[in-house]
């Protein structure tokens, strides 16, 4: 049987019975379960606002959005970002007509402060970091940064639900936050995302915007039994909202998510026994102030290509996160900017972490690895 990089995991049964809920009341959108949902995870995370969405792709572009709105952004202002990212990130950028400016990363693959702190500008508006693979690598220190050049930060954490600093969950120290629940993230659903602002005003004008612009959605206007058709429209906004459906799903995953996050955390540990004695392998440290959703599994191994065609032949696929992004035409204009970005990409192997995956499965896939290194000259 193949052992793919991700098989997302869900509690069926307990599932179906809140999609049954949504569906006997005929309240399958934005309201009802989406509320009750943005409830817990602003217990679970300690965070103060919580707005759920349709993706975290659409909650990055309206955070950027409402700072936008709210800071007189111009357009080509600068936003500074990590090339080692999905796309998503630097083309939420792009929207709303804001330049990418890359910084390089360090050996955690994270955002360098001394690197983003180079390409600060009278132009630059805030700073974009990506928490790879549930790893905060430096961001104290970027959050420090933030604070002393006046920037805002903006915390992707797409793969950081349930990665915690101390005893508290990462994001209370961003001006926004933004997860993704999409179905191989670590709380899978089939597709949403969640948009935390510090700022409530901001968290308010982020729910019309959400809705496109309308100030009062059509759960609020339903309240009390009786429908009010009444609402006024003061910005143009996005049909962006999370739906009660999605919400259901995620209600259940959220229950477990330190328990599998648990099990992730034995996966990587069980890679690390395994791999200890392998010179030939780099492993991409976690920060030990943190206790990491451990997202991803990263290695970095010569002749990369030739390796993943190796495990492929034994019927196993690892993943690449991530291809660095200025290689694609929209970001060209910063092709090489970056050299420790550009060099550990072409060196980058994601692999198989997910709570279908046995110990056994583990050591097959080290098994394999191995071999294709030695086959390949690596």
């Amino acid at each position: 049987m193949a052992i793919n990089v991700f098989v997302p995991s869900f509690h069926v049964d307990e599932i179906l019975v809140g999609i049954r809920e949504c569906l006997e009341k005929g309240w399958t959108g934005l309201g009802f379960k989406t509320v009750e949902f943005e409830e817990a995870w602003k217990k679970y995370t300690g965070l103060p606002h919580a707005h759920f969405l349709s993706s975290n792709t659409v909650g990055l572009h309206l955070a950027l959005h409402v700072y936008g709105l709210t800071r007189n952004w111009r357009d080509d202002d600068e936003i500074i970002t990590t090339p080692l990212t999905f796309v998503s990130t630097n083309h939420a950028i792009m929207y709303e007509r804001l330049k990418p400016v890359f910084a390089d990363v360090d050996e955690s693959l994270c955002l360098d402060p001394k690197s983003i702190e180079a390409r600060i500008t009278p132009k630059t508006k805030a700073v974009l970091f990506v928490g790879i693979g549930g790893n905060i690598g430096q961001y104290p220190a970027v959050v420090e940064l933030c604070k002393r050049k006046n920037l805002i930060l903006i915390l992707d954490a797409a793969h950081m639900s349930g990665t915690y600093v101390g005893d508290r969950h990462v994001g209370f120290d961003a001006d926004c936050t933004v997860f993704s629940y999409q179905a191989v993230k670590n709380l899978p659903t089939s597709d949403a995302g969640m948009v935390c602002f510090n700022d409530g005003n901001l968290d308010k004008l982020a729910r019309e915007l959400s809705w496109l612009g309308i100030n009062k959605d059509t759960y609020q206007r339903f309240q009390g039994g009786a429908y009010k058709w009444r609402y006024d429209v003061p910005n143009v906004g996005f049909k962006y909202h999370g739906n009660s459906i999605q919400a259901s799903i995620a209600l259940v995953q959220l229950k477990y998510l330190d328990q599998d996050n648990d099990r992730r955390r034995q996966i990587a540990s069980l890679y690390d026994t395994l791999l200890k004695d392998a010179s030939s392998v780099k492993r991409i440290p976690h920060s030990d102030r943190c206790k990491s959703s451990r997202h991803l599994y990263q290695i970095l191994v010569k002749n990369r290509d030739l390796v993943l065609q190796h495990f492929y032949s034994k019927e196993i696929y690892p993943g690449v996160h991530y291809v660095d992004n200025t290689e694609y035409q929209p970001y060209a204009y910063a092709h090489g900017s970056c050299p420790r970005a550009q060099a550990m990409s072409q060196e980058l192997i994601t692999l198989p972490i997910h709570l279908k995956l046995t110990d056994e499965d583990c050591r097959a896939v080290v098994a394999a690895l191995l071999e294709g290194i030695k086959a390949t000259g690596g």
